[in-house]
């Protein structure tokens, strides 16, 4: 009888070890996965998000290095909390900022001004508050859609900056090279977010995915983070989108 062992495989080092992942947007859903993603592989967090109460229990998951509450949507109150950082942060991922629904033509003008913007200036916002404060080859990593990339009725202001967004993110990469600037674009994604919305319509619209994804299941907060966390430690990419959706817009 062969009593030898076979020899393990050598351990993986963490890929982010030493680095710091401040997440914005990070008490919930697709930011908290991704913050618990870059802690497995050894960053340090930093954790925003609107509402202080919600950042306790991640941060004390996480071991957060610190957290700070405010609306990433105001540009005053993002510069200040990036001046607050005392030391440089090699990632950012922005989940923040609320979906911008509505019709083009049902909206108040101030309101059309709002949706349409609020998507389009929160990148710049974060990229120019950030400039000073990342180390390259860090990454900065902003949401997307690909659920509403073609034209509906009611929903001609998220399909409008759904499709603009790619072009802002490559031109953001270019201007703030050498730190690096990404596009994560899901399609639905099964979220405390997507429940609010579809309120009792969710386990029905979960039971239509699964039956028409060619993937065969429902995409979630962890599959979305995975990507995230890769595009921070691949330091070959940037300006790019990449969509993460399950192949939903193969078969809507």
């Amino acid at each position: 009888m062969n009593t030898e062992t076979t020899p393990g495989l050598p351990r993986r080092e963490p890929e982010l070890l030493g680095q710091t992942v401040l997440v914005i947007g990070g008490s919930s859903g697709i930011g908290l996965e991704t913050a618990r993603r870059a802690r497995a592989e050894g960053a340090g967090v930093i954790l925003t998000g609107r509402h202080p109460e919600r950042l306790e229990q991640p941060a004390r998951e996480l071991n957060a290095l610190s957290t700070s509450a405010f609306d990433a949507t105001d540009p005053d109150a993002l510069a200040r909390f990036f001046d607050s950082l005392a030391k440089p942060i090699d990632h950012v991922m922005v989940t923040a900022g609320d979906p911008p629904y509505g019709s083009l033509l049902d909206v108040t003008p101030e309101d059309a001004r709002r949706l349409l913007s609020g998507r389009q200036v929160l990148p710049v916002d974060v990229a120019r508050a950030a400039a000073g404060k990342m180390r390259p080859p860090g990454s900065l990593i902003f949401m997307g859609s690909t659920a509403h990339r073609r034209p509906r009725i009611g929903e001609g202001i998220i399909s409008t900056v759904s499709v603009a967004t790619p072009t802002l993110i490559a031109n953001l990469a270019l201007e703030l090279a050498p730190v690096r600037v990404n596009l994560v674009a899901p399609g639905f994604v099964d979220t405390a977010l997507s429940a609010s919305l579809l309120g009792d319509n969710l386990e029905a619209r979960r039971r239509e995915l699964r039956a028409t994804l060619p993937i065969g299941r429902v995409v979630g907060p962890a599959d979305v983070a995975a990507l995230a966390v890769h595009l921070m430690i691949n330091t070959a990419v940037t300006g790019a989108t990449f969509d993460i959706d399950g192949g939903q817009q193969l078969v809507t």
